[in-house]
């Protein structure tokens, strides 16, 4: 087979992809990888050809028109007062219509009219037999089904769209509005497959919520890290429990969306444990003095980090919470502000980690108090029921299919849908 892989222009989306691309490759198929130029280079690095769609973007666009760093209402927290955890199953019931238009401005971000149309025009060449893309790429479905190529959907977290589509239903679609125009200008229209993909691919746990009804293909998360050399204090003996704090790659330019870095150091200032933040100079250019506790390092490997760590404290990316998991490390989540991140996946992440015992959901980022940080972690290394359900889950994901167990199932769900995708697009299969 002849397989193209869309990630978004995100580094950590595309590790996500990077197990499942190199499974296929390593059976024998022909991969190529398609991206905007800004992660050439990872994808480089990955093992893979680049093949450059789209323009770089001189600036990152905000995720969601009309709501600015800011702009949200200020939330006031009373001495002693903890948010409560919000569940991902309930965040479209108010104003589903206007999130959902949010969202949706910023896919059309992404996917440009440029990289739809580069799109197209590497498909048409090269014919390949499956398109798999990045859950918010939806320049590749709709290249996809206007050459009449199967394709599907990986997930990076909860289907939080499908979650606002329904709940809006009555209201209006604005993600269908806006495909259905970019595909009547090739001379096909709209189908519900655009948007979830002839089917899914799932890397995420089982017990992380998901909307029903979906054709759901799980494979089992494995960790990617950029290459790196591993540090020798990491090969030490540790004097003390160690603590991983990171915001992953995605939040280093400071959005005012993420944690502010100080009240996170500050969170970790008074305990028994040597703590390594991997932030930049970015991050720290507004603290006058790291805690004595605090060993700041820009990158190091987390799944060569973590075996090591009693716990992590992060913002719920998709890669971090994964290799997390894959660790047995309990995980205390931060997700960023309220407004801007119940549908991406931290939310239904620390959901599930909460719900299985192997976690804490602190606080939204716009909620977040230094006092509240340092009760949950002070509670997760004092109880040790927090390792031993991570550990049970690191055993459950375990059991879940590889991607090379994967790569004949993708066999066989091309030849389901290559009919159904050609017939769209009113070729012969």
């Amino acid at each position: 087979m002849r397989v193209l892989f869309v990630p978004h222009a995100n580094k950590a989306h595309l590790h996500i992809m990077t197990p499942l691309a190199w499974a296929l490759r390593t059976a024998g198929h022909d991969v190529r990888v398609a991206s905007q130029p800004e992660i050439a280079d990872a994808i480089i690095a990955a093992g893979f050809v680049p093949v450059e769609v789209g323009r770089t973007r001189t600036e990152m666009p905000a995720f969601y028109p009309g709501v600015r760093p800011g702009e949200a209402p200020p939330v006031v927290m009373a001495p002693g007062e903890r948010q409560e955890m919000p569940l991902q199953q309930d965040f479209p019931r108010d104003n589903p219509l206007e999130k959902l238009s949010r969202a949706s401005w910023g896919f059309a971000l992404f996917s440009t009219d440029e990289m739809i149309a580069d799109l197209v025009a590497l498909i048409a060449s090269w014919r390949p037999d499956l398109v798999v893309w990045d859950s918010m790429v939806y320049a590749a479905p709709a290249a996809a089904t206007v050459c009449g190529v199967p394709h599907a959907r990986m997930m990076m977290g909860p289907d939080g769209i499908t979650q606002l589509r329904r709940a809006a239903r009555d209201e209006g679609d604005p993600l269908r509005d806006w495909l259905d125009r970019v595909l009547t200008g090739y001379g096909t229209r709209f189908d519900e497959d655009v948007a979830v993909g002839h089917f899914t691919i799932d890397p995420m746990p089982p017990w992380q919520y998901q909307p029903d009804g979906l054709h759901l293909v799980p494979v089992r998360h494995i960790a990617v890290n950029p290459p790196a050399r591993i540090p020798d204090w990491l090969r030490e003996p540790q004097q003390r429990p160690r603590i991983c704090l990171t915001l992953g790659e995605s939040h280093r330019n400071g959005r005012g969306t993420e944690a502010p870095a100080a009240d996170l150091l500050d969170a970790v200032s008074g305990l028994d444990a040597e703590v390594i933040a991997t932030f930049n100079a970015k991050q720290l250019a507004t603290i006058p003095k790291l805690p004595d506790n605090v060993r700041v390092v820009d990158f190091v490997p987390l799944a060569m980090l973590l075996p090591s760590c009693a716990a992590i404290v992060h913002h719920g990316g998709a890669g971090t919470f994964a290799t997390a998991i894959e660790q047995a490390v309990p995980q205390l989540i931060i997700p960023g502000t309220h407004w801007g991140f119940q549908w991406w996946g931290p939310l239904a992440h620390a959901n599930g980690l909460q719900q299985q015992g192997a976690g804490r959901f602190v606080a939204d980022a716009d909620h977040l108090t230094s006092e509240a940080l340092a009760e949950d972690l002070a509670r997760v290394l004092k109880d040790p029921s927090f390792k031993a359900n991570a550990e049970r889950l690191r055993t459950q994901v375990a059991g879940l299919p590889t991607p090379n167990d994967l790569v004949p199932a993708l066999h066989r769900l091309v030849d389901q849908y290559r009919d159904v995708a050609a017939a769209r697009a009113g070729r012969p299969a």
